[in-house]
């Protein structure tokens, strides 16, 4: 299968300025640049092609910034919902769904859309480097990641709150290149994002680089172009529920290539998103019309982040401000910013698995809840597209059929160490 494949040609581009310039390898910011800016991939490629269904995720490289195909991907599977749909009163909802469900031809063995991260990141890394990539999460993209680069024997260093390592599950021993570092008991997603960032700088390691990553955000956005490529057409709504909110800038950007693309429509969907309350920084900042973050305090933040439970939703610094980031997306597609208590997310979850057959993560829940709000209040109407993006989905029926294995932490931190000891603990795990 390799053999076959081509690296992707592309050049990339800062959103602030526009400047277009040459990815160096892994350019994570424009350079020269000042104002916070996210950067572009601008493919050779203008229209959609999809290769291969063999290909799995890589079918859509030719929007994908990579250099290499890794072995065992998945594509997000899209297909039109009948008993849900007509459970809400919707003649035309569309499911992109992300995770285990063979029945259906998903085989996200991490049950997460975070594996379509975690595979364009990976392949954009040069196949002979020996550096070790850092990666902060809490949950999903640690489990993505691992599983990617245990399989492809790929260095990496991840750091999760201790409190979510309970998610680090997986269908057999992980690779010794794969090692984690926990913050400890108490801490939050922050905490290991603050970790992530001291590991970074010193040699040898690089940083993944969330939604600076230009793969990340492509890798993502696959949930869009799968969700076209079934619908022949570009969507009136987007649903999802978030926490950075990369997934959101990722559709809007798949969006504008569908655009350029010029054969799925002349429209851009609406951004809507959702938060789990109690835990609603974005919300509280868009629906102030502040472009910036809200103040947040430290003690506040960890304490709604343990309240909720979608823990993967519990970002208090998202990718919101810069040029190119989520207000962008939001002021230049229109949306809304929605929420969902516990208890609308476990509903929503129940009637999903009711109605369509699989179990589903409570973010993905939280989604589906903002989407029955939305149409009981009449933002959705009947016969409004709408793609409902399930990030992830089949842990239950994952677990049910598989034996699990866990993976232990290497090194337990705490909150807010000595960045010299930091470095020279995560040095001794790898060299």
């Amino acid at each position: 299968m390799t053999e076959t494949f081509t690296p992707t040609l592309y050049r990339l581009q800062s959103v602030a300025s526009g400047k277009i310039f040459d990815d160096e390898g892994w350019t994570l910011e424009a350079p020269g640049e000042k104002e916070p800016t996210l950067i572009r991939a601008l493919y050779e490629k203008k229209q959609l092609e999809p290769g291969s269904e063999e290909w799995g995720f890589y079918r859509f490289s030719g929007w994908l910034p990579v250099k290499r195909m890794l072995e065992g991907s998945s594509a997000p599977v899209t297909y039109k919902s009948e008993a849900l749909a007509g459970r809400l009163g919707m003649n035309d909802l569309w499911i992109t769904f992300s995770g285990y469900w063979p029945e259906r031809g998903a085989m996200m063995m991490t049950c997460s859309f975070k594996e379509t991260e975690a595979y364009s990141v990976c392949g954009r890394m040069d196949p002979g480097s020996e550096k070790v990539l850092v990666v902060a999460s809490a949950g999903n993209t640690a489990r993505s990641f691992a599983r990617v680069c245990s399989d492809n024997h790929i260095p990496l260093l991840l750091f999760v709150p201790e409190d979510y390592i309970d998610c680090l599950w997986f269908d057999r021993p992980l690779n010794d290149s794969v090692k984690l570092a926990v913050s400890r008991s108490g801490s939050d997603y922050f905490d290991s994002i603050h970790l992530s960032s001291i590991a970074s700088k010193v040699p040898g390691f690089i940083p993944e680089g969330g939604a600076k990553n230009v793969a990340r955000r492509d890798g993502m956005g696959t949930t869009v172009l799968s969700a076209v490529t079934a619908m022949g057409r570009i969507p009136d709504f987007y649903f999802q529920a978030i926490g950075s909110g990369t997934g959101a800038i990722a559709a809007w950007e798949a969006n504008l290539r569908l655009l350029e693309d010029g054969r799925f429509g002349k429209g851009k969907m609406k951004l809507i998103v959702s938060q789990n309350y109690p835990f609603v920084p974005i919300r509280h900042a868009w629906e102030a019309g502040s472009r910036t973050m809200l103040p947040m305090d430290d003690e506040e933040a960890r304490s709604q982040a343990e309240a909720i439970i979608a823990k993967v939703l519990s970002n208090r610094r998202p990718n919101y401000h810069m040029a190119g980031g989520l207000y962008d997306a939001m002021m230049d597609a229109g949306g809304h910013v929605m929420a969902a208590t516990n208890e609308e997310a476990l509903a929503a979850g129940k009637l999903f698995e009711e109605t369509e057959g699989i179990d589903l993560h409570p973010a993905a829940g939280v989604a589906v809840a903002t989407l029955m709000k939305a149409v009981k209040d009449g933002l959705v109407k009947k016969n409004s597209c709408v793609m409902l993006n399930i990030t992830g989905g089949g842990e239950g029926k994952f677990m049910r059929e598989k034996e699990l294995y866990y993976l232990k932490p290497s090194e337990v931190f705490d909150i807010n160490p000595d960045p010299r000891e930091v470095a020279d603990r995560i040095t001794r795990l790898f060299f």
